[in-house]
């Protein structure tokens, strides 16, 4: 009986906690700018950043991840998506940073999401419906994040074909000016070799 409610309990912590856990943010970094989060996280807790430029530039950014003691655990410099995923081995305020400083001009839009699992210690063997629901939350926030890597990449997709789109439409319209303007100037051309020149 005791072991029956032990499971059920965790399992149901685990479906309390898993929403808690994972948070998707959209942010703008300046440029010449960074901004940097913090988690506080326990030896054995399991942490996940993802993260994709949606906007400014050259959709790149620089990423980097330090535990407590300022040693960097992941770092991507320079890339338009990415994810680092650790395992604490130290209690502390873990930080993540993405920085523009490589540019002078533009702000970049990103988009990030930050998942994680808490570490239980379990005295007994996990049962098979608990070790079912993990894998399916852990397979939800997959499902999650790649929606939202999608969404990001069509609001990219959808910026540049609106831009090619008004650059069409100007080219366009420059090429009718020019024409009619060259139509025009043969006309003019052509009508003087048959005026007749009077001298008087």
């Amino acid at each position: 009986m005791f072991r029956l409610f032990y499971t059920l309990s965790a399992v149901l912590a685990v479906l309390i906690l898993l929403p808690l856990l994972a948070s998707a943010h959209m942010i703008e970094v300046a440029a010449g700018k960074k901004e940097c989060f913090f988690e506080d996280l326990h030896v054995h807790d399991k942490m996940t950043v993802s993260y994709q430029v949606g906007g400014g530039g050259h959709l790149d950014i620089d990423f980097w991840l330090s535990d407590p003691n300022g040693k960097v655990l992941g770092k991507h410099v320079r890339q338009d998506t990415g994810s680092v995923s650790i395992t604490a081995t130290a209690d502390g305020r873990h930080e993540y940073c993405f920085s523009n400083i490589m540019s002078a001009i533009a702000d970049k839009m990103v988009s990030f999401n930050v998942h994680g699992v808490i570490y239980v210690d379990e005295d007994e063997a996990v049962a098979p419906i608990e070790r079912e629901i993990r894998n399916l939350a852990i397979g939800l926030t997959t499902v999650k994040d790649e929606q939202e890597y999608i969404v990001v990449r069509e609001r990219v997709h959808r910026n540049t074909a609106e831009s090619t789109n008004a650059r069409v439409k100007w080219w366009s319209i420059l090429q009718a000016i020019v024409i009619f303007a060259v139509v025009a100037w043969q006309v003019y051309y052509l009508k003087s070799f048959f005026e007749v020149k009077r001298i008087i």
